[in-house]
């Protein structure tokens, strides 16, 4: 099972990026998915997670500005995000609940990230 992120690159502050991450494999479900960040220099932190059932929660950073959503039988999960500032600049990393067959338990799965720049 892997994750493939997908959308990064470079924005000037007050633009818009999109990322997506897949989820490839053998899956049986993916519950909670969810989007990391991590600067130079920092730990790597919460932006946003979603459930199956489409609840989510966000960085208080980010509420108002990122709009996280997923499609399930894709196995995707995408980050719109909105009004960039250069301090949202990082590495941004998708990781996924996942279940491989119906008796297994949930595994905790890392995407290899993608570089999100904000600069002028």
């Amino acid at each position: 099972v892997q994750l493939v992120e997908s959308g990064g690159g470079l924005v000037q502050p007050g633009g818009s990026l999109s990322l997506s991450c897949a989820a490839s494999g053998s899956i049986f479900s993916v519950n909670v998915m969810g989007w990391y960040r991590q600067a130079p220099g920092k730990e790597r932190e919460l932006v946003a997670v979603i459930t199956y059932g489409g609840s989510t929660n966000y960085a208080d950073s980010v509420k108002g500005r990122f709009i996280i959503s997923r499609d399930n039988p894709k196995n995707t999960v995408y980050l719109q995000m909105n009004r960039l500032k250069p301090e949202d600049a990082a590495v941004y990393y998708c990781r996924g609940q996942v279940q491989g067959s119906p008796n297994s338990d949930y595994d905790w799965i890392w995407g290899q990230g993608t570089q999100v720049t904000v600069s002028s």
